[in-house]
């Protein structure tokens, strides 16, 4: 039922009328009455008779006949809503899109057949063809992929799905945004030829997704792709899930119970016995454990496909490149990135830049003292929007013109950290009658011009160039590093690693870091399964997830530390916190073994489900939150 207070979260059993019981079938919508009011709700099983002792009330009305949830999908819903110690109903509300009744009048179409490629690439992988050749035997290969530089991964992941659709069965293909999707999507139609698939995301509007998603459910096409609620898609016989770039935040859902894409389809990979595929440029730790625990297998590169794919790459960063710089390490621009980027330009290729923050100078602080630069109304973060322009407030957007310094008194300024705008400034003063363009997430580019262009873009928005770029740039690496978060070196790595994919093999890649970095070494060895393995090792010595399990409670002063204080005492739930969010908000962290992972779940969605009984303070609970700090 569409209800999501957590202690109604169970199955009721209602009467179905006479004349409603050759329409009311597993999957369907109807309407039932739960106390005064007449709620919605999806019919699960339709039996003979109910086990339930008191007086059952009669199903008030049949929404639509359309069996829209399928059997596979109901036990998943379960599963995730368990596993995140959330509730059915929040669940489903991302699984099944909004009804259109117009859409549901439609003739079903005729599902076409698909053919198995007959050309492929995955041998250039150790254990590439033995996928597909699993695939292509029915069989349920479980992988984590690490792709090449320059891969042409969306046809990669349409070859697999081609494979396993060509044997009978479906596949579900998730991607972080809508800009991947269109790859995705152009790839699947040339591999596959039209109307053989289908794309889910919010950006096709209720309608259009709706349309696409009875198409699957209806059987009439086998493959479905989208972004991160398309996990949950009615795929029949379901033969391969896959995910690309499952360290990319973007996979996590911000409503409740917030589940993981990547999560939801493993969960679905085992209730369904399907193929799974995890896939990226770089690996994150919780990949590498499903290798190291002999749940998944690896795919790489031999390398002798990394040097042949790889751009080369050179570090600048470490003291003695700054003291053999020309200016004296004091330049934001190293001169071997200048002359890298000048090299490319004069052979006409395009050159990306990629910089950590977008705006023109987001955080600024005292030039005398260094003490950051703050609104003298909220006290929110001062930045600058453009060359000779007084501070204004990131916060509540007021101008500071006559701005001092609280230390000194200061009304002089200097830039904390500098973002794409400003860098796209200084890149055209530093290439004289060269092209600068942008790709920010306000205006994202969804291909690079070709030829002699420089193209400033921030992380995750880099426009692929027609025949790669010439050479690529990353600046300010330390932004990136000094992030007070356990993913920090992690994210950076697979920030560089999407960056440098779109380099041509023959180009070169400058990353103005440290080269004695673990992170940077692996860079220079394109070798992302060395650092996932070195992350988990550590995080296992601090008991740290993916190694132990975690849950975050929030909620106001005082309610997640009650809240704990109800969990079984042989959990062995140990806090961390709380942590203060604001004045009145507070956060505590909950951690125990992996093997536990699940009675924690179970023990925390009980808890609240008492509390919330008892109309006390509502919690929000986070399992495997993303930021720990």
């Amino acid at each position: 039922m569409d209800q999501p207070l957590p202690q109604l979260d169970r199955l009721f059993d209602y009467r179905i009328p006479e004349d409603l019981r050759d329409a009311v079938t597993p999957g369907c919508r109807v309407k039932v009455r739960f106390g005064r009011r007449k709620i919605g709700g999806y019919v699960i099983a339709v039996k003979r008779a109910s086990d339930f002792e008191g007086k059952l009330l009669w199903l008030s009305e049949l929404v639509s006949p359309e069996p829209v949830l399928t059997d596979e999908v109901a036990r998943l819903t379960r599963a995730v809503a368990d596993r995140y110690a959330g509730t059915l109903a929040d669940v489903l509300r991302l699984a099944v899109p909004e009804r259109r009744k117009r859409v549901e009048d439609e003739e079903p179409g005729e599902a076409l057949p698909v053919a198995a490629p007959t050309d492929t690439h995955w041998n250039r992988y150790i254990a590439g063809e033995a996928f597909l050749r699993a695939l292509r035997d029915g069989k349920a290969p479980k992988t984590v992929w690490s792709a090449l530089p320059g891969e042409d991964w969306p046809r990669r992941l349409a070859e697999a799905a081609a494979t396993t659709a060509a044997g009978g069965r479906g596949a579900v293909l998730v991607v972080p945004d809508q800009a991947d999707l269109d790859r995705l999507d152009a790839a699947l139609t040339n591999v596959l030829g039209p109307d053989r698939h289908v794309t889910l995301s919010a950006q096709l509007g209720p309608t259009r997704r709706y349309r696409a998603f009875l198409r699957a459910a209806r059987g009439t096409v086998r493959i479905v792709a989208g972004t991160r609620a398309v996990a949950f898609a009615p795929v029949e016989d379901l033969g391969l899930v896959a995910i690309w770039d499952d360290g990319d935040a973007s996979h996590v859902e911000r409503r409740a119970p917030y589940p993981h894409a990547r999560e939801v389809l493993l969960t679905r990979a085992g209730l369904a016995d399907s193929a799974c595929l995890v896939a990226g440029h770089a690996r994150t730790p919780q990949a590498q454990l499903l290798v190291d625990t002999k749940w998944a297998v690896s795919v790489t590169g031999s390398r002798e496909a990394i040097r042949s794919a790889a751009p080369r790459i050179v570090p600048v960063g470490d003291e003695s490149d700054m003291a053999r710089d020309p200016s004296g390490g004091t330049a934001r621009l190293p001169t071997v990135a200048w002359e890298t980027a000048k090299a490319a330009l004069d052979r006409d290729r395009p050159v990306l830049v990629q910089v950590p923050r977008r705006g023109y100078v987001p955080a600024v602080s005292c030039q005398r003292c260094r003490t950051r630069a703050v609104c003298p109304h909220c006290s929110g973060p001062l930045r600058l929007t453009g060359l000779r322009r007084a501070p204004v407030c990131g916060w509540c957007g007021k101008t500071s013109h006559d701005h001092r310094c609280r230390e000194c008194g200061s009304a002089k300024v200097r830039a904390r950290v500098i973002g794409a705008e400003r860098t796209a400034e200084e890149m055209a003063g530093a290439f004289g009658g060269v092209e600068v363009v942008e790709s920010t997430g306000e205006n994202r580019l969804d291909q690079a011009p070709g030829g002699r262009v420089v193209v400033v873009a921030t992380p995750g928005v880099e426009p692929p160039a027609p025949d790669g770029y010439g050479a690529v740039l990353l600046l300010d690496t330390w932004a990136l590093l000094t992030r007070a978060d356990l993913t920090a070196s992690e994210e950076a790595l697979r920030r560089w690693m999407n960056a440098m994919a779109l380099a041509r093999p023959d180009g070169t890649a400058v990353v103005v870091a440290d080269g004695g970095l673990p992170v940077v070494q692996a860079l220079l060895r394109w070798d992302p399964a060395w650092f996932a393995a070195r992350e988990l090792n550590e995080r296992a010595e601090l008991g740290f997830p993916p190694a132990m399990k975690m849950a975050a409670l929030s909620g106001p002063n005082g309610t997640p530390e009650k809240l704990a204080a109800d969990l079984p005492p042989e959990l062995g739930a140990e806090p961390i916190g709380p942590i203060p969010i604001d004045e009145h908000t507070e956060r505590l962290l909950l951690r125990v073994r992996r093997r536990d992972g699940a009675a924690l779940a179970g023990a925390l969605a009980r808890a609240n489900a008492a509390r919330a009984n008892a109309k006390a303070e509502p919690v929000r609970i986070q399992i495997d939150p993303r930021e720990i700090g």
